[in-house]
């Protein structure tokens, strides 16, 4: 069975040089087997992916970090202005600067048009219950748009304990039940406890990026699959993973149709309002 023609991936990068090349992503250039960096990598290639992969549509993130941002709003909004039929704009701020960072964040979603805000805790070194995030956190609600984080395990070699879900962005959840969050990337080794969350709170919500369905936990498959089938968002996290190798193993999930259509489409449509 092929894929609907419909999919929204809710988790990828245009992989900039200055991304690539960052040092904390020296330990997935050796996971995976590259042997150099282009000195550009044209918007296409992302384009091309994504149809190959019989994606219409992904949330296309930047990045910001301690040491400064690796993909700029800016730059997110000029690949969307090149592919607005494709692309949606999720905003990074940097959160050494709470109201400045706030700042950026309404820009982002009322000037460029964004969709999402995206953080990564492990990459800060911070839980998402650090004070630094609650004005953020606050913004997202008064600008209807979700928080979306990584949890679990980081695959960069930096400490994981910030992606566990209970109880740093269990306590989140609980104080801004306004708040839709998006826990990108499963929650592995805390997977059940991801699961959990989104049982519990209305706006909880998980996306599957940097995962092959071969490799999701068999908790999360029958959540997908029963109870949690409105919960549940397609991501892919390219170009880490490629949408197509991701979609290509989608009939051993075993979802029924009305599953498969919310998995691919309908959950990311309602929680990003596209």
């Amino acid at each position: 069975m092929t894929p609907p023609q419909d999919v929204i991936d809710a988790w990828i990068q245009h992989p900039t040089p200055e991304f690539v090349r960052h040092p904390i992503f020296a330990s997935l250039h050796r996971w995976m087997k590259e042997r150099g960096i282009p000195d550009e990598i044209p918007l296409e290639a992302t384009l091309n992916a994504l149809d190959s992969g019989g994606v219409s549509r992904a949330l296309v993130s930047a990045w910001s970090s301690p040491s400064g941002p690796t993909i700029t709003n800016d730059e997110v909004a000029r690949m969307v202005e090149a592919a607005p039929e494709r692309l949606l704009g999720v905003a990074a701020v940097d959160l050494r600067e709470p109201m400045a960072a706030v700042r950026e964040l309404r820009r982002a979603v009322e000037e460029l048009g964004f969709k999402a805000l995206r953080l990564l805790p492990w990459l800060w070194q911070l839980p998402p219950d650090d004070r630094r995030f609650y004005p953020l956190y606050a913004e997202c609600v008064a600008l209807d748009i979700p928080f979306c984080t990584q949890v679990g395990h980081a695959g960069p070699l930096m400490a994981s304990e910030p992606g566990r879900p209970i109880p740093y962005l269990d306590h989140v959840a609980a104080e801004f039940p306004e708040l839709k969050i998006v826990g990108g990337h499963i929650g592995y080794p805390w997977t059940e406890e991801m699961i959990a969350m989104a049982r519990k709170y209305e706006n909880v919500f998980i996306d599957t990026s940097a995962y092959k369905p071969s490799r999701y936990p068999e908790s999360l498959v029958r959540y997908m699959a029963k109870d949690g089938r409105r919960k549940v968002l397609f991501g892919s996290n390219y170009p880490m993973i490629l949408p197509g190798a991701c979609l290509a193993q989608l009939d051993e999930l075993g979802l029924d149709d009305e599953a498969r259509r919310l998995f691919l489409h309908d959950n990311a449509a309602r929680v990003f309002g596209i």
